[in-house]
């Protein structure tokens, strides 16, 4: 099962290191390793989100996810994306910023960290905004119970994850403004671009997340028309298997996916410049860290650990909400990747412990205890 599922990512793994031996030598090969492990650090929050939304989904487009989804994850957002904003930025034709790329490394990685607090103003508020719609919303099972029952009956209020966004952006833009005049305002023009970046990843996650949980919403219609034929199915011996997403529901939903890895890559892409401004060597160790993060969801979904470890998707969460004030904040302060990969591991690992204590305290309890063990297991 474990060679099945990572059998790809082992093999990626072998051809790009023995690439970049090739490339630049052993030196290379030190370089992309440390780049795949900052990958996957950094995007194992993104492995247990993309799992939730993925077992919902049919095996073709499962697979779609681990083919197509791979290129544009791999090529798209840490190939193409570096060279595509560099060409946004500096006004140049594709042709002339991949030479750039390729020739001029130092002023590639300024034209990409001059670009920075616009791709961290996008991300940021697509990031905000799954945090913001995932914690305001009344869940059965609650890990922080202390802060998720408050804020789900605040959840009740229309647009309240938007208007809270809003605020955010609104504050964001005005103090890097303020803090760019008060330093020369040298970054005073960036403060409207931050402002743009910021709207256009709201607009961008209302547009596709509303699209698939419009979808979403008509596949439970569908379920429940399906109730009476199952139980049918029971009675009669046949076994019907789940209704899972396919067709337009399924497709929205891989781009709703699509654009939730980018948001993630977004951290990892920038935070390799602090390592490396060598594009084929960010290529390479963070195109391995890509299909590992992909092989993992996959790992994770057909196990059926997140039925196993309830808390664990909201420890991923809350690391997409820690995710997202650091992306913000990176917009007029700098933050080492060490901190960014650490907080989003941290969570996990307790949301995971947190799991283990409530399935102990079921089984020691029985499944009629199961509102005592939640309230003793969390955190």
């Amino acid at each position: 099962m474990l060679l099945k599922t990572f059998g790809w990512s082992f093999a990626i793994t072998a051809l790009g290191l023995v690439a970049a031996v090739f490339y630049g030598g052993w030196e290379a090969f030190g370089v992309v390793a440390i780049l795949a492990v900052l990958e996957i650090s950094l995007s194992f929050d993104n492995a247990v989100v993309n799992a939730g939304i993925l077992k919902k989904m049919n095996a073709f487009w499962q697979k779609i996810f681990l083919t197509v989804g791979v290129l544009i994850a791999v090529f798209g957002m840490r190939l193409v994306f570096p060279v595509v904003i560099v060409a946004i930025t500096a006004k140049l034709n594709p042709y002339d910023a991949v030479h750039l790329a390729l020739t001029d490394k130092d002023r590639y990685q300024q034209l990409v960290t001059d670009a920075h607090p616009a791709i961290a103003a996008f991300g940021g508020m697509f990031l905000l905004m799954i945090f913001l719609d995932f914690i305001f919303e009344d869940r059965d099972i609650q890990w922080l119970r202390w802060i998720e029952r408050p804020l789900a009956k605040l959840g009740k209020v229309d647009m309240l994850a938007v208007c809270i966004s809003l605020i955010v952006l609104l504050i964001t833009s005005f103090t890097f403004a303020t803090h760019a005049h008060q330093h020369g305002g040298a970054h005073a023009d960036k403060a409207q671009t931050v402002l743009i970046a910021g709207i256009a990843g709201l607009i961008t996650y209302m547009i596709v997340g509303g699209l698939s949980g419009y979808f979403e919403d008509r596949l439970e219609e569908e379920e429940e028309r399906e109730h009476e034929e199952e139980e049918e199915a029971a009675r009669t011996g046949k076994k019907k298997s789940a209704v899972l997403l396919a067709g337009q529901a399924a497709f929205f939903m891989f781009l709703y996916l699509e654009v939730l890895d980018a948001s993630f890559s977004f951290d990892g892409v920038i935070g390799a410049f602090a390592i490396t401004n060598d594009i084929v060597m960010m290529a390479l160790g963070l195109g391995i860290g890509a299909m590992y993060v992909r092989s993992l969801t996959v790992y994770l979904v057909r196990q059926g650990t997140l039925d196993d470890y309830v808390y664990l998707e909201h420890g991923a969460h809350y690391a997409i909400g820690a995710l997202a004030v650091i992306l913000m904040v990176t917009i007029q302060y700098e933050i080492n990747e060490v901190i960014t990969g650490l907080v989003g591991v941290v969570l996990i690992a307790l949301s995971f412990w947190s799991s283990v204590r409530r399935n102990r305290a079921l089984g020691a309890t029985g499944e009629g205890t199961d509102e005592k063990a939640e309230v003793s297991s969390g955190v």
